[in-house]
């Protein structure tokens, strides 16, 4: 575990960070107006943007499993497939669990009068509002893209790595940014086209987060094993 937190430290304290900055928008800010404050920054190019990016968790995270078990070691598509399946589950667990109304729904029963600003050709959700299934493949997917990139990039980069600044590590360091941020912009596609709240977002950062890290320590234990390191389509 301590290598999982060393080689993702910069992905893993941004996280940390957006999940502070959400509670404490959650402890001060009533959920109608944080979702108003949040989701009210419609422009036409910004509504193309979100209406097709937020798609990505529903098909990309599958692709790179498959990718994962066919062509790189066995290990990396069965710890990948673990984590988007297990974080899927129980997400749906929970939103079955608490049947939560989406904010279409919310604001139709607390503030009848108001509109909320949505985005053309979105089909929007009514319940099964918490937590946000989108932002938990989107963090599931980065937190194991990331892993594995910053992973070949260390090995790469020999012992010496963490003692400098070689090009192996910078690279690193970016890889952990552009996914963070790719995930991020996932979470807050939600919020924006107004199918979550931002408690939704925030349980999803966790879930899928979290069990990205169980399903890591779980399967890279056997990480030397021969099974892990087999590959479909072995090179000749």
């Amino acid at each position: 575990m301590r290598k999982l937190f060393q080689q993702n430290a910069i992905f893993l304290a941004l996280s940390l960070i957006l999940l502070g900055v959400l509670g404490l928008a959650l402890i001060y800010i009533q959920k109608g107006d944080l979702h108003l404050l949040l989701c009210d920054r419609h422009t036409p190019a910004r509504d193309i943007f979100y209406r097709y990016y937020t798609q990505v968790a529903e098909w990309f995270p599958y692709v790179l499993c498959v990718c994962l078990l066919l062509f790189s070691r066995i290990g990396n598509g069965v710890m990948a497939s673990s984590a988007m399946i297990l974080s899927a589950l129980t997400t749906q667990l929970f939103k079955h669990i608490i049947n939560a109304p989406r904010p279409v729904t919310w604001f139709a029963q607390h503030f009848p009068d108001l509109q909320l600003p949505l985005t053309e050709g979105v089909r929007m959700n009514q319940w099964y509002s918490f937590p946000s299934g989108h932002t938990t493949s989107f963090f599931a997917l980065a937190f194991v893209a990331c892993i594995l990139i910053t992973d070949k990039l260390t090995g790469e980069a020999g012992p010496t790595a963490k003692r400098s600044y070689s090009s192996s590590g910078l690279a690193a360091i970016a890889v952990q940014l552009l996914l963070f941020a790719l995930a991020a912009l996932g979470g807050y596609s939600r919020i924006y086209l107004s199918q979550h709240f931002t408690a939704d977002v925030f349980a999803g950062i966790l879930v899928g987060t979290l069990i990205t890290i169980l399903c890591y320590a779980v399967f890279y234990r056997y990480e030397d094993k021969k099974w892990y390191n087999y590959r479909v389509f072995a090179k000749k």
